[in-house]
């Protein structure tokens, strides 16, 4: 049976990401700072194929135990979800300095220390993977989710250092780009983008797209997720920095 362990399980994209793979025959693990969300969804998936635990993922001891906790169920980790995230909106300066932090703290440095608590037992485990989530909004910068949108380009980027660094541990890491997803974590989003265009994806798709990532034979890298991501990060690979700026700057007006 393989084994997956996920953060941020409790709510969202993560507890629809549990539930596919359990579907699937998966062993899941479902990690949360909100315990009690995934006590509940480990009760109606079945102890036989789930476990939970409390895990605040900027919490390295934390990952630790969690890990350890979850690799002595089956003694394998095939995939590492990293899905905890969270977001603050609006005009950079109207974001307290404490809300910009917390941005990093969970979605760089929280992804950072999962993947560095997880080498050990990746290793072990033949033909391991890790998915990050990231963002179609680490295709081109976003006004007024700036700091968010950095973080999410951190990930971009340390997805594509470590699937080439642990290749030869035969490890692959991976992200997914969602555009906006329609979960609690955009409820009275305060950015011009998002009241243009909406969240058209659900959890469900992202999870979807998360499942197929896991298993498909050679996936790419990068996964963008819907038609508008994909049009817009094909359109950035190939147009030129003013073209990206001035299409940016319409979607963000």
């Amino acid at each position: 049976m393989k084994c997956v362990l996920i953060t941020g399980a409790g709510a969202g994209i993560g507890q629809e990401t549990a539930r596919l793979f359990a579907k699937k025959g998966w062993f899941v693990g479902l990690y949360d700072r909100d315990e009690a969300a995934v006590q509940r969804l480990a009760e109606e998936i079945g102890s036989k194929q789930a476990i939970y635990g409390k895990l605040d993922v900027t919490d390295v001891e934390g990952w630790k135990k969690s890990l350890a906790d979850f690799f002595e169920q089956k003694s394998r980790l095939d995939l590492l979800i990293n899905n905890a995230g969270v977001l603050h909106s609006g005009a950079f300066q109207n974001i307290t300095i404490q809300q910009h932090k917390q941005i990093i703290d969970i979605n760089v440095q929280g992804v950072i220390n999962g993947c560095h608590s997880a080498f050990p037992y990746l290793q072990t485990t033949p033909n391991s993977r890790v998915i990050n989530l990231s963002s179609a909004s680490a295709i081109y910068g976003q006004p007024d989710i700036a700091t968010y949108s950095a973080s999410k380009f951190a990930i971009r980027g340390l997805t594509e250092a470590l699937d080439n660094e642990w290749k030869v541990q035969g490890i692959r890491v991976l992200d997914i780009m969602p555009l906006f997803v329609k979960t609690a974590m955009v409820t009275d989003m305060n950015a011009a983008s998002f009241k243009k265009m909406g969240a058209r994806l659900t959890p469900k798709d992202v999870a979807q797209t998360i499942f197929h990532v896991a298993n498909e034979k050679s996936p790419a890298t990068h996964t963008p997720v819907g038609l508008s991501t994909r049009l817009l990060y094909t359109i950035s690979g190939f147009a030129p920095d003013r073209l990206n700026h001035w299409i940016n700057g319409v979607l963000s007006k």
